[in-house]
């Protein structure tokens, strides 16, 4: 709970909520098959003609929602979050993205009310299953069920079992099926003008009325519930609120048998009135029918703010507002801090993932394509990230790296190396020192080596010390390291000349740590009595605090007498 005062004394309570469904198994599927719809998204090209990118768009709103259903059928515990977002979205598809305008809007409607009212087919096979389809209990349910769903064509092939057991009543039945295969359906493809299907529709309308007022179906109280409906009696479809279920069945329905020309601008008119009429007076209407609700009214704000209060993650509201965003729906709705409602979403369901110890992939892709702030949070969010092994590391600043974000790949590598040499690792910590091109750090590290050589008397790593290549030249101690171990090379394959020189350049180039010195001149003693001069001259005095002093003394002259000899030779 985070309570907030303001200058006037009153408090402002708000519920600040934790993303948790970032934690269910099934749900991270979700996170994670979506993640691919919306980088193929991000990909549509702006100059494609509308046209094309509409069907482009529908197919992946499409996507979209064959995920959200994906994921139902694996876990039955989430189901209900997950049909409210599916029904929300497949809703928004229709209205928004796809757009369908009057005739096409109904057909769109009942698939809608269809997809989403699917236990009239498991009731509806039941029954056909049964030893006597026309006898079972739930009989006249089904029937009913597929003609307020639109589904005349099922609802006569199930009239035809009735009507085999009532041979007296055969012409009613044959008048209702009549009726029933007259009725227009509107096909956008067709050539009959949304004018002519609307006179055609009305002419059929009139028809099943006279049926009604003639009574041609009172003796059969079925038939008779089944005309009432067909007319659009709306006192018929309110008395059978349990097959309806909800009052967007209601709506759709009732524009069906009253108003299938709907234009989309008369909708929310039509949907306040069902939502009133088919509700109690006394409840008061569940989020859902709110955002419904909203949606009718064509109000995509709203319908994205309600879906942020409601839905306990991030997960809806981010990936629909950039659908809509992308068909240039909501351009005109910035917020006063600078962030579009689309990139505020985004960063906030990313934020959420990169909490997850392994969904946090999946974030940087988002963080991406938000182009005012995407960069500043992924820099904050990534320094967050534990770093509990070096190849997560490695995936981490593999990512910074990408887009040259130097400062996190620095921070990383000098993590990594300090924990490295904790636990030394001394290979590790060097490596990571040199990709971090912290000087400082690999002085550090070089010393150690150092230390470790003066100790055991070999090196460690020697793949990593024999290929520095330029890398060495990051600090003098890193540069002293490389060139000992290529003077310990040289010694090793007799090149005691080379070595030499190399070994001569090390004293005087100042490099060498003063710790190390009484080291290189006690390498120097087996050069110093080799039968080949190695040094013309040698005048290197110190004073030299530890032991061996007397042997190098006298190692020392006896090479600088051989050099006076051998000069002495050549001046003759």
């Amino acid at each position: 709970m985070l309570i907030c005062a303001t200058s006037s004394g009153s408090c402002f309570v708000h519920e600040v909520r934790k993303d948790e469904d970032i934690y269910s198994p099934i749900l991270r599927k979700l996170f994670n098959e979506s993640h691919h719809i919306f980088v193929g998204l991000q990909t549509i090209k702006e100059d494609l003609p509308s046209k094309n990118k509409k069907n482009q768009f529908v197919s992946i709103s499409k996507n979209y929602r064959s995920v959200i259903r994906a994921c139902m059928e694996e876990l039955q515990q989430v189901v209900s979050i997950l049909l409210a977002i599916e029904l929300i979205w497949n809703l928004c598809e229709v209205l928004f993205i796809d757009a369908a305008p009057a005739g096409s809007l109904l057909l769109h409607l009942l698939d809608w009310v269809r997809l989403h009212k699917a236990d009239v087919d498991e009731k509806a096979r039941e029954v056909l299953q049964s030893e006597s389809a026309a006898e079972h209990r739930d009989y006249w349910d089904v029937v009913v069920s597929y003609v307020l769903q639109g589904r005349l064509e099922e609802a006569r092939q199930m009239l035809v079992k009735q009507a085999t057991l009532q041979p007296a009543a055969r012409n009613m039945y044959k008048l209702m099926d009549t009726l029933l295969s007259r009725m227009p359906f509107y096909n956008p493809g067709g050539t009959q003008t949304l004018t002519e299907f609307d006179v055609k529709w009305r002419n059929w309308h009139e028809e099943v009325d006279r049926c009604l007022q003639d009574n041609s179906f009172a003796s059969n109280q079925h038939l008779e519930l089944i005309c009432k409906i067909l007319v659009g009696d709306e006192d018929t479809l309110l008395e059978h609120k349990e097959l309806l279920s909800t009052w967007y069945h209601f709506l759709v329905t009732r524009m069906l048998f009253c108003h299938p020309t709907v234009k989309p601008t008369e909708l929310h008119y039509y949907a306040q009135s069902c939502m009133t009429m088919f509700l109690d007076m006394r409840s008061v209407p569940e989020p859902l029918d709110s955002i419904l609700l909203a949606a009718f009214e064509y109000d995509i704000h709203q319908v994205i703010k309600d879906c942020s209060i409601a839905l306990n993650n991030w997960w809806f509201v981010a990936h629909l507002t950039d659908l809509l965003d992308h068909c240039k729906l909501l351009q005109s709705h910035n917020l006063h801090f600078g962030s579009n409602l689309r990139e505020f979403l985004l960063l906030e369901y990313a934020s959420g993932l990169f909490t997850h110890h392994s969904l946090w992939q999946l974030a940087v892709d988002y963080f991406d394509h938000c182009p005012e702030f995407g960069r500043v949070y992924l820099e904050l969010q990534i320094e967050h990230v534990p770093l509990e092994t070096e190849r997560k590391a490695l995936k981490v600043l593999r990512i910074c790296e990408e887009r040259q974000m130097s400062e996190q790949v620095r921070s990383i590598c000098k993590i990594m190396a300090m924990r490295s040499l904790r636990n030394n690792r001394l290979g590790s910590a060097l490596s990571w020192s040199i990709r971090a091109k912290d000087a400082a750090l690999a002085t550090l590290i070089s010393e150690r080596f150092l230390h470790d050589y003066c100790t055991r008397g070999t090196f460690s790593d020697l793949d990593l010390i024999d290929n520095l290549g330029p890398a060495m030249l990051l600090s003098d101690r890193l540069t002293f390291l490389g060139k000992y171990r290529e003077f310990h090379k040289l010694y090793g394959e007799k090149r005691f000349r080379e070595a030499a020189k190399l070994l001569l350049s090390l004293m005087t180039a100042k490099i060498a740590p003063r710790s190390f010195w009484m080291t290189l001149l006690t390498d120097a003693l087996p050069l110093l009595e080799q039968k080949e001069v190695s040094h013309n001259q040698y005048t290197q005095e110190e004073d030299i605090e530890q032991t061996k002093v007397e042997l190098l003394r006298l190692a020392l002259a006896r090479n600088l007498a051989m050099a006076i000899v051998k000069e002495g030779t050549v001046e003759s």
